[in-house]
């Protein structure tokens, strides 16, 4: 499925390649603030990129679009319904972590309440995991193309919300999501030893 929503951006289902799955981490790190690089170590990209190739859970293929200009990809969306999320199997990222699982356990020790935060999508809504664009192309409308394609797949789904995660010092990014309609409905807990690191959760009916 191909939809033109800006004159200068369109949006495709991402590919089940290596590169693309390089890209995918790469759009997620930054969308999560370097919060993979922490858990997962410098190779986060391989680590994702990895599991990224398998269907059926969070972190796959399946979840994203790209959105390209001008023939090169700019920008990344990734999100699920609650469903998907319900059937999602942690086993691909466990078995290209391996070891490095060790390190992610021990970060969820510290942030339990936040790990049991973000991974609670109620029934019915469509959670919007990641959005990123390249610096270079900010400011082309390419963030709000999949905005919109995000909420027309959460419509198309059957959802009745758009349900998304940002961190709470990331003024900027919750004035973005504010602009676009979304209220910020709750607060995570902070992760133990690690100041700034509360999460707002943000709605929008759809």
């Amino acid at each position: 499925m191909t939809h033109m929503d800006h004159e200068a951006a369109t949006i495709r289902p991402a590919a089940a390649t290596v590169d693309e799955g390089l890209l995918f981490a790469g759009y997620l790190n930054v969308a999560a603030d370097g919060a993979f690089e922490v858990l997962l170590g410098r190779d986060y990209d391989r680590v994702i990129g990895e599991a990224y190739l398998s269907p059926g859970h969070d972190l796959s293929y399946e979840t994203a679009v790209f959105a390209e200009r001008a023939g090169r990809i700019a920008g990344m969306a990734s999100g699920y319904t609650s469903q998907q999320h319900e059937e999602s199997s942690d086993e691909p990222l466990r078995r290209a972590a391996g070891i490095r699982m060790v390190r992610m356990t021990a970060f969820s020790v510290l942030g339990r309440g936040m790990k049991r935060f973000i991974k609670t999508v109620p029934e019915g809504d469509y959670y919007l995991l990641a959005v990123a664009v390249d610096d270079e192309h900010r400011g082309a409308g390419i963030g709000s193309t999949l905005l919109n394609y995000s909420e027309e797949r959460g419509r198309a789904a059957g959802c009745a919300r758009l349900v998304l995660d940002v961190a709470e010092k990331n003024v900027g990014a919750r004035q973005l999501y504010e602009r676009r309609g979304m209220r910020v409905a709750a607060k995570s807990p902070s992760v133990l030893l690690i100041p700034n690191s509360r999460a707002c959760r943000m709605v929008k009916p759809i």
